[in-house]
């Protein structure tokens, strides 16, 4: 436990903090919104981090504070969804104490840099965290895959976003300077070490969004509804001739889906070879499909994306839920500072984040 946040929340709660976890952000390499259907994915973590430290406070409520937002956000424990940012620590400790974990109230303090609204999976990490300090707190025993199944559980069911599990699977099982290859029908995963010599960058396009806003959901049913007409389970599946039948837009949505899949298992094959050029044509075919099949994308991003590479990078994309957030650059690691300095100056309300 850091001594820092741990004097912290003394200072707060005049108590103990019982139980800590530090979970890190994640950006996905290639593979957008495939987890849900089917698909094969490739995340790897970021260094920024989210710790939560709690401690029960003997009262039916939750106190939580985060060092991102001012005051305290205090809530009963069988309290629904608000739209607050404390849903996503509330929504874990009533799933801790489904499992037994956890009784009562729970004072929280969340200290982290994982930028909200970015599309890397700050949500994610942020449950995750919850969860793994309830565990520790009570000293119980539940695989990592297990619990990502659990805080996948938290999104769907309490926020009411119908994510995949790839993000709570990436944060929870892979490392810095890692990839993980997951499919996302058996849960089967295989680490991959990025090669020496490789960076991939993160930038903050400058355009946020939320997965709550409903674009996440309507994207999630248009692909539920091309994989009926398909008569598939999963859409990544499907066969690419007979999604052209469908009509618009289930079409390019189930053509992005469908392309996406086999262009991340493309992409793990380059990634093992050491292969960056394939990579990187891989990651422009990904930004190309993302854009305009899915309608995923905005301007801003999209010029975001072509100047990268127009100024060196081997491939650049949107990465996350879409509709704002971050693009993911692979660039070789000795022009990785030039380069950056070169597409910052084009595009100042872009940010690094990793």
């Amino acid at each position: 436990m850091s001594a820092d946040i741990e004097i912290r929340f003394e200072a707060i709660y005049a108590r103990v903090p019982a139980a800590s976890a530090t979970v890190p952000g994640r950006v996905n390499l290639i593979g957008e919104h495939i987890d849900y259907n089917g698909g094969t994915v490739l995340p790897t973590t970021l260094d920024k981090t989210v710790t939560v430290v709690l401690a029960p406070n003997d009262s039916g409520s939750h106190k939580m504070r985060s060092e991102g937002y001012d005051g305290e956000s205090l809530r009963a424990v069988n309290e629904p969804a608000s739209g607050d940012w404390s849903d996503g620590v509330m929504g874990a400790l009533a799933k801790a104490a489904e499992l037994g974990w956890i009784r009562g109230g729970f004072d929280v303090l969340v200290s982290g840099n994982i930028p909200g609204g970015a599309g890397v999976s700050s949500s994610a990490a942020l449950i995750t965290a919850v969860l793994r300090a309830a565990r520790s707190h009570a000293g119980a025993v539940l695989d990592e895959k297990t619990l990502a199944l659990k805080a996948r559980e938290v999104e769907n069911d309490y926020i009411g976003v119908p994510c995949g599990i790839m993000d709570q699977m990436a944060v929870g099982l892979a490392g810095l300077g890692e990839a993980l290859a997951l499919d996302t029908v058996s849960l089967e995963t295989e680490v991959i070490t990025i090669p020496d010599g490789w960076r991939f960058v993160t930038l903050h396009s400058g355009v946020s969004r939320k997965l709550t806003d409903g674009r996440y959901e309507a994207r999630f049913i248009e692909c539920e509804r091309a994989a009926e007409a398909l008569e598939v389970t999963h859409l990544c599946h499907a066969g690419l001739e007979e999604s052209s039948a469908l009509p618009d837009p289930l079409s390019a949505r189930a053509r992005h889906v469908i392309t996406e899949h086999q262009r991340t298992l493309g992409a793990i094959k380059a990634l093992k070879a050491a292969d960056s050029a394939e990579f990187g044509r891989l990651m422009n075919e990904s930004h190309v499909s993302y854009s305009g099949d899915f309608d995923a994308s905005k301007p801003e991003i999209d010029t975001l994306a072509r100047d990268a590479v127009a100024l060196g990078a081997l491939g650049s994309r949107l990465t996350g839920g879409g509709f704002g957030g971050c693009t993911v650059s692979l660039v070789m690691a000795d022009k990785a500072d030039g380069w950056l300095e070169a597409l910052l100056g084009r595009h100042p309300n872009a940010w690094l984040v990793s």
